[in-house]
């Protein structure tokens, strides 16, 4: 059995998650959290980083913060996952999809602009598989209309952008630390970015139930209360604890992925040449973090005959998502702006290969073995 994935496991968590365990301060922003949050801060460069119970919960932070409410219309891809849309919806939001681009399948920049009313509060745009969507297109977009940008970038640990890691360049930045991601905090976890300083402080409130309880542990209230609205977003942090021993090991998890990537990369090319597959496509502004290794197949039709091949082989390759805008929930709290000219069709084409720390050589010859059998060669 050669599994999709495997969560990584460096060496030191148990460690780390029992001294958590025997400390305390054991519920959340404990010592763990804080060591978590000062590499983000440093390693990324960002103005506030802060942990939470998932990403998805970074996303409906970030809708707090910005006010979201009943109205307001959200640009976003289809191609993307449902806490994407749900954390805006929740607010009372309309999501806007628009197409992707067929090289990267993030958002097709140029189809924003048209996407934009005078309802439009947020571009939401969706690193996908760790490569970054053209920010700087975007950015200008968003701030010739005043609008306010969210960096989904769930799958975008590690990845940069012309220099800039991923989740730096928008106002926020939203990550997971799911167990099918380069990095995870046992099992879920997730991390809000926050690049503009005036968000600071009522993310901390919003964060902590509403409370300014954390200015009162840095001694600038004399007592803490109810400020504002918000929720348990905090970790605890013995998922901070296991965490950070990944964090340590950070950039050997990095190359140790990224090595698999090219790997997978040059084994599969001839097959690209031959015109059987279509390999990913990574930008030159893009460096990206071997979260995933995909490639694109005829059609559907074709990708259920392979991915029948697979599990006849006791491989743990999958398809991704279907497109929100297809959803009965995406019907009925979005609408798709322009042709569906690409996400359909391309989301129909796509397989992901096992990918994750430790994905040995033996391992990788065995999942290509089956895809060049397929393929008659």
């Amino acid at each position: 059995m050669i599994h999709f994935n495997k969560p990584p496991l460096t060496g030191n968590e148990e460690r780390y998650v029992l001294e958590a365990m025997k400390s305390s301060k054991i519920s959340g922003d404990g010592a763990f959290t804080k060591r978590c949050h000062k590499w983000f801060e440093e390693r990324l460069g960002c103005k506030k980083a802060l942990l939470t119970t998932s990403c998805t919960h970074a996303l409906e932070m970030a809708a707090l913060l910005l006010d979201i409410k009943e109205g307001d219309e959200v640009i976003m891809p289809s191609y993307t996952f449902v806490s994407t849309a749900n954390a805006f919806v929740l607010r009372g939001a309309t999501i806007v999809f628009v197409d992707i681009r067929p090289d990267t399948l993030n958002i097709d920049e140029t189809k924003i602009e048209n996407a934009i009313t005078a309802k439009t509060k947020v571009i939401v745009p969706v690193h996908y598989a760790g490569v970054a969507c053209e920010m700087d297109t975007i950015m200008e977009i968003a701030s010739r209309h005043n609008l306010f940008v969210v960096e989904d970038a769930a799958q975008g640990m590690m990845s940069s952008y012309k220099g800039k890691a991923l989740g730096t360049i928008g106002h926020f930045g939203a990550f997971s630390f799911h167990e099918t991601k380069n990095y995870t905090s046992a099992g879920e976890g997730g991390l809000l970015i926050i690049n503009d300083e005036k968000f600071v402080q009522r993310a901390e409130i919003i964060r902590e139930k509403g409370t300014n309880r954390s200015l009162f542990f840095r001694g600038m209230v004399d007592k803490y209360s109810w400020v504002d609205v918000g929720s348990s977003y905090l970790p605890n942090d013995i998922s901070a604890a296991y965490l950070w021993g990944g964090l340590e090991k950070a950039d050997a998890i990095n190359e140790n992925r990224l090595n698999s990537w090219k790997s997978y990369y040059e084994k599969l090319s001839f097959l690209q040449n031959e015109g059987f597959i279509e390999l990913p496509i990574v930008p030159d502004s893009c460096i990206q973090n071997a979260h995933m290794f995909y490639f694109k197949v005829k059609d559907l039709e074709e990708r259920t005959a392979l991915l029948d091949a697979f599990k006849k082989e006791d491989i743990g390759a999958v398809f991704h998502y279907v497109p929100l805008h297809s959803a009965p929930a995406g019907v009925k709290y979005g609408r798709f702006n322009g042709v569906d000219e690409f996400t359909t069709k391309e989301s129909e084409r796509l397989v992901r290969l096992p990918m994750y720390f430790g994905l040995s050589s033996d391992e990788r010859d065995a999942v290509c073995s089956v895809i060049k059998s397929f393929y008659g060669k």
